[in-house]
């Protein structure tokens, strides 16, 4: 969202006051995100990972959420400890990765016809997450 808005100020396509107004939104949504995850018990990465696997309103139905939050904290458990800096360059640990996911996956009984595209969209969730999580690692 904020990529959006700035991209959209920076090529003329919105005023000051839009931006601010849109920065506002995301301040205030960034907070409701945060205050969810307080609620559920889960960290920032956690969340992000159920939220994943919770566009998937089978796995909702057949898992239930305290499932869905079980296995979010172990993909974010299995994804930090199997990513390395370049893991998003190298299809090997790609691969190694989907296999993590899947097996976690199907551990905890998430619809079948459903993994494919929870692996995809958890792997895509890390890809965002990984730059965190290396930048975590860095002495500063």
């Amino acid at each position: 969202m904020l990529e959006r808005a700035l991209h959209a100020y920076q090529n003329r396509g919105i005023e000051t006051a839009k931006i601010i107004e849109e920065l506002i939104q995301l301040a205030k949504d960034m907070r409701a995100a945060q205050q969810r995850g307080q609620d559920l018990g889960l960290t920032d990465d956690e969340l992000a990972f159920c939220d994943a696997l919770e566009t998937n309103d089978s796995a909702v139905a057949v898992l239930g959420d305290e499932t869905l939050r079980t296995i979010a904290r172990e993909l974010v458990d299995t994804v930090k400890r199997n990513t390395t800096i370049d893991w998003t360059l190298k299809e090997s640990v790609q691969a190694r990765l989907r296999v993590y996911v899947k097996r976690v996956l199907r551990k905890y009984g998430y619809p079948p016809d459903k993994q494919d595209k929870a692996v995809r969209t958890v792997l895509e969730q890390a890809g965002q997450l990984s730059f965190d999580w290396a930048a975590q690692l860095v002495p500063g």
